[in-house]
């Protein structure tokens, strides 16, 4: 039988250089437990290191962790990829790399730490994670789809690397399985701000880089099961899964 699941689809680890250190793997699972989140993904700027760990830190928990990545294409905007395994997500991190120049000036943009289950630090990201890649929209939506994930237009309604900041309009050819509005819009408001988005999915996330963000603005799924296939039905409106957006 379905019922509403309580989900939020973006939030950053300390992995990005804009997130405070105390985003790591623990802290987020407990905080997520205790905004009484049911599924949440782990976005982190053009990387995935720390995905993984935030998942065993939700083992034997009621919280579902969705490995993800928020890539910036070539054109700097934002694109929520979302996925139901980490081999999904290391295929998009591999590419993302081979298109991703320049390294992190801690002093500049911040540390970008991989810290596991347990607190530890393993290691520093050297990539510069907070610039844009040399990728194509189209290009980056295709090859999130390819590797089997769902691709997320991130804060829409953003001038800073939403896409109709940067573009000015969402392509017709854009394969979006979704549009994300940021917590301060809101999809009602979103609705009247954007009429001629109305064939597209809302979603809302918190776009989470402090730990008290974290479930500021979650989205109701309407879902047989917490699982990553059944998110994709309810983005598209499939066997009455859906997006609630009331």
């Amino acid at each position: 039988m379905a019922r509403i699941f309580n989900c939020d689809l973006h939030i950053h680890t300390c992995l990005s250089p804009c997130a405070e250190l105390d985003m790591h793997p623990s802290v987020i699972v407990m905080e997520a437990l205790e905004k009484k989140l049911d599924i949440i993904a782990v976005c982190d700027h053009c990387s995935s290191e720390n995905a993984a760990y935030v998942m065993k830190a939700a083992a034997g928990t009621s919280l579902l962790v969705l490995p993800g990545m928020e890539a910036t294409s070539s054109e700097e905007v934002h694109v929520v990829a979302l996925f139901g395994n980490i081999e999904g997500l290391i295929k998009l991190q591999e590419f993302v790399y081979a298109n991703l120049k320049g390294e992190n000036n801690e002093d500049v943009f911040g540390v970008q730490a991989i810290v596991n289950a347990a607190g530890e630090v393993e290691g520093f990201n050297p990539h510069l994670l907070i610039g844009a890649s040399d990728i194509p929209l189209n290009n980056l939506i295709d090859k999130i789809h390819e590797a089997g994930g769902l691709a997320i237009a991130s804060h829409i309604d953003r001038e800073s690397f939403g896409i109709l900041g940067q573009l000015g309009f969402i392509p017709e050819d854009a394969a979006f399985d979704g549009l994300e509005i940021s917590a301060r819009t809101g999809i009602k408001k979103a609705r009247l701000l954007y009429p001629e988005l109305a064939s597209h999915v809302f979603i809302t996330s918190s776009d989470a880089h402090f730990v008290s963000d974290i479930g500021k603005s979650p989205t109701n799924f309407l879902l047989e099961s917490p699982s990553f296939n059944e998110i994709g039905m309810a983005l598209r409106n499939i066997d009455g899964r859906k997006v609630m957006e009331d």
